[in-house]
């Protein structure tokens, strides 16, 4: 089990599987996470969420001095399995080494490096492993275990991307094994684990301690001071009633509901467009409305459509706001201040499309 490092990649640790074979000299480590961008198609496939992780087989040594490099702790347990346990586990490790099988399409919350050595270990057992409860609440949601290891770098731009990236499914509750999804908890579940009244662990030690942890900096602009900032920003520029103001104002709005709208197409395209499971049933959309990226083009328009359109955005954004806690997604509070501007900004549009129609006669 490795520790997190200072990557954003790297923010959750890393899981591997070390098979020590004295009788062909060999010391191997089985490592199901390894992107491999010189396959054919990668790239489109990662962005279909289509594309796969490959399980690499790389020497111990040459395993341990990449993590040796980055200053990031390893920690080691050695299994405590029988003759033909181990036999069982290798076999089944090398049979997904074959380049045949080797690439598997990964689920980051069900299907990846670290459920695939839960599940390698515990489908190879002579006798059924045992689990003990090793969540710290029974009602934490996979969202609230991901924002525990966010929080502690101080990752807050990448929490807010992966709240607005991510669906509602991502706020199920963890089930006890499913925890394991996590480096720290699966090793956690390998030490509660036994297989009949055998311990699954009988050593644990430090394979090498990192000696200086470097601490992320904080960074002051954080998504929430941002869109306040932004908010504030279009608060003076709608108190200055100047002609260039106005037409400020009337460039800063579109580049709002535009850019909030190509969100929401992309929002929508992660959902229906890939396989991203992750990506599904995203409330998001509640205020990332795509319809905006059309809209922003007729902020200037008079007519009675423009007017009920404005309409029916202040009446989202309110109820979005009303009711937030009853939402079934957990929202980014970050973005509090962005809505607030959303609605806002909508109902100055829509008193200004109902003044233009009304003193135009439309």
């Amino acid at each position: 089990t490795c520790s997190p490092g200072q990557k954003l990649s790297s923010t959750f640790g890393h899981s591997a599987l070390r098979i020590t074979d004295s009788a062909n000299l060999t010391d191997n480590v089985y490592n199901y996470s390894s992107f491999d961008f010189n396959v054919a198609g990668f790239y489109e496939n990662f962005i279909q969420g289509k594309w796969c992780d490959v399980l690499t087989v790389e020497t111990y040594s040459s395993f341990l001095q990449t993590y040796q490099q980055e200053q990031r702790t390893v920690v080691e347990q050695e299994l405590n399995l029988f003759g033909n346990d181990k036999a069982a586990i290798l076999e089944a490790l090398q049979l997904n080494a074959n380049i045949g099988n080797r690439f598997y399409q990964c689920d980051f919350l069900l299907d990846n490096y670290a459920t695939r050595i839960r599940d390698i270990v515990k489908n190879n057992t002579s006798e059924r492993l045992l689990i003990k409860p090793i969540l710290p609440d029974p009602d934490i949601s996979f969202r609230e275990l991901i924002h525990v290891y966010l929080n502690q770098k101080e990752r807050r731009w990448a929490r807010l991307g992966i709240d607005i990236l991510s669906g509602s499914s991502l706020d199920k509750r963890v089930q006890n094994e499913q925890a394991m999804f996590l480096p720290d908890y699966l090793s956690k579940g390998f030490d509660s684990a036994a297989i009949g009244n055998i311990p699954l662990v009988q050593k644990k030690q430090f394979i090498c301690k990192a000696s200086n942890i470097q601490v992320t900096q904080q960074s002051f602009l954080s998504p929430f001071i941002a869109f306040t900032i932004i908010f504030f920003v279009f608060v003076f520029m709608g108190f200055i009633r100047e002609p260039w103001s106005i037409k400020a104002l009337t460039a800063l709005d579109f580049l709002l509901f535009f850019s909030v709208g190509l969100l929401g197409m992309l929002l929508l395209v992660m959902w229906f467009g890939t396989g991203q499971t992750l990506c599904r049933n995203n409330y998001n959309l509640l205020w990332a409305l795509p319809v905006h990226a059309v809209a922003a083009f007729y902020i200037n328009h008079k007519g009675k459509r423009t007017n009920q359109y404005w309409s029916l955005t202040v009446i989202i954004y309110a109820m979005l706001l009303a009711f937030w806690v009853l939402i079934p997604q957990e929202l980014n509070r970050d973005l509090l201040p962005l809505i607030i501007l959303l609605g806002w900004r909508s109902w100055k549009l829509f008193k200004r499309s109902a003044y233009a129609s009304k003193v135009s006669g439309i």
